[in-house]
């Protein structure tokens, strides 16, 4: 089971066991800073705001790069009146130093 990383009153750019790094996939991506667990929500990628046409990305959203082969997928972790929060979760252990990874065209 998943546990949500979640907390309204207070906003973490990246979760401190991830950071941003040059990639070879494409420009820079986020990496493991340390073994990271299978089921782990990673925090915050996109939020719809009723008033904004479109998504606004947080760091982890802006920096995330695409593989056909992801380490990692999309919840909805908050939604109401249309508004809408996706997070990341692992669904396989990532090593130290990986990327993390999604498929975009999930």
């Amino acid at each position: 089971m998943t546990v949500l990383r979640y907390n309204r009153f207070y906003y973490d750019p990246l979760p401190s066991n991830v950071k941003i790094k040059k990639s070879d996939i494409h420009g820079y991506g986020i990496f493991a800073k340390e073994d990271i667990k299978s089921k782990t929500d990673l925090g915050s990628t996109h939020i719809k705001y009723p008033m904004i046409v479109g998504y606004v990305r947080t760091p982890m959203g802006g920096f995330i790069n695409h593989s056909e082969k992801p380490n990692c997928h999309l919840i909805i972790s908050q939604d109401w009146d249309d508004f809408i929060i996706y997070n990341v979760v692992t669904h396989k252990k990532i090593l130290k130093d990986e990327e993390i990874l999604l498929d975009y065209e999930v």
